[in-house]
């Protein structure tokens, strides 16, 4: 299911700031070498990402689910030079692609890639509030990753996920990962903690602000 007409999906692509040569070369090689090249982010995507980091004044970003590096570079960018995103992933093949290209970029000295499940990640992570958290890794766990960073992050902060509206499937939810987004998205409709708004950009983007 198409949630926006080619034609306009191709508008708000060339309406909107290029990323730049290096993120042009990331997605040439991960379309090339990835068996789901489809799960990196794109130039819409990763330049809101910075540009909510540019907004808040983020100086600290956590991000679940690293990929090929886009997001993480996109947002990294933003950040001051004193700034830090820690990403996590438990994919060393890409993992080792989005190294690669950090490595290319004078940004790529704010990003610690963090490799292993998320979950107990998060859990030995030091007490130091993060401004900004970009979920987008496996659906089933969604609303525990959410769980583990909310109070990791300082009042004023955003937790942002990605895919919530899953292609249209939550409308006609099937498979197990289809009721995975649909329990996200009430879950966070239903916390008090946060004020939130479900965007239709791309695949759909869960943004909640915490209280």
């Amino acid at each position: 299911m198409n949630l926006l007409d080619p034609a306009l999906d191709r508008y708000t692509h060339d309406h909107t700031s290029p990323r730049g040569p290096l993120f042009d070369a990331l997605r040439e090689v991960t379309f090339a070498t990835m068996q789901s090249p489809h799960m990196q982010v794109g130039r819409v995507e990763g330049a809101l990402l910075a540009l909510l980091c540019r907004l808040m004044g983020a100086r600290r970003v956590l991000e679940i689910g690293t990929f090929t590096g886009f997001s993480g570079l996109s947002m990294a960018e933003a950040l001051p030079d004193d700034g830090e995103l820690l990403t996590c992933d438990i994919d060393p093949v890409a993992t080792t692609t989005a190294r690669s290209f950090f490595d290319r970029s004078p940004h790529g000295r704010k990003i610690t890639i963090l490799l292993g499940p998320a979950l107990a990640t998060i859990a030995a992570l030091p007490a130091v509030p993060f401004d900004l958290a970009f979920i987008d890794a496996d659906k089933e766990h969604y609303t525990e990753y959410y769980e583990a960073v909310l109070p990791r992050l300082r009042t004023g902060g955003l937790i942002v996920a990605d895919n919530t509206l899953w292609s249209g499937k939550v409308l006609d939810p099937k498979a197990e990962t289809d009721h995975a987004i649909v329990r996200f998205n009430a879950h966070v409709m239903a916390d008090p903690r946060v004020e939130n708004v479900l965007l239709s950009v791309r695949d759909g983007m869960m943004l909640a602000y915490k209280r």
